[in-house]
């Protein structure tokens, strides 16, 4: 078939057409069709399907999440119970209100146990309130032999109580060798003090 006979075929009356140019035709208006389709319906439906599809794969992650968490669930119960346990070793390490009289004595001796001459023992007017504990720090200034304050400072790390030694400082004095330092000691607050914390934290906040 040639140009021209293409050009010569009548438009209203494709019946008439032969065979060839029906197929095209055919053809033509099928992939129209398909073009329409997809633009004004199927283009949404690919959408929401590609949508629904991400949403899928989200909560199957989450499931899968979810299932690793359960499934260790027992395993974080007893990492918990394991924290609170050693969390109360160490607040026994920590002495009461009442206590912290005899945990000055025991740092008093510690010294004098060593031969060490006090030259300052001065605990701060008022201690520094935590959120479960108290922390009272101490001047001291001893005096003595290099072995002898080095023997107090590993004594004092062996306490049953919790003694930090800060700030130190060493000075050759008279009577052999002078330290300055700052012991730190710890007391848990007890209930009543906590609450009292607590009332005046709110207190303070309400104020704002």
């Amino acid at each position: 078939m040639t140009l021209d006979d293409l050009r010569n075929l009548d438009p209203n009356n494709i019946g008439s057409w032969p065979v060839l140019p029906k197929l095209a035709a055919l053809l033509i208006l099928f992939l129209l069709l398909l073009a329409g389709g997809y633009w004004f319906d199927w283009k949404q439906q690919l959408a929401t399907l590609d949508a629904a599809q991400q949403k899928e794969t989200e909560l199957r992650n989450t499931f899968l999440e979810k299932k690793g968490q359960a499934i260790s669930l027992d395993s974080y119960r007893k990492q918990l119970s394991d924290i609170e346990k050693a969390f109360g070793a160490l607040l026994k390490q920590l002495p009461s209100k009442s206590e912290m009289d005899a945990l000055l004595t025991d740092i008093n001796q510690a010294g004098l146990g060593r031969g060490l001459e006090f030259d300052l023992f001065k605990p701060a007017s008022q201690e520094t309130l935590s959120e479960f504990y108290a922390e009272l720090p101490i001047t001291v200034r001893i005096s003595g032999s290099y072995h002898d304050i080095g023997a107090f400072a590993s004594d004092i790390s062996q306490l049953p109580r919790i003694v930090t030694l800060n700030d130190i400082s060493l000075a050759q004095g008279k009577q052999g060798l002078t330290m300055d330092a700052i012991a730190k000691t710890f007391r848990y607050l007890d209930e009543e003090e906590i609450a009292q914390r607590n009332r005046a934290a709110a207190k303070a906040g309400g104020k704002k």
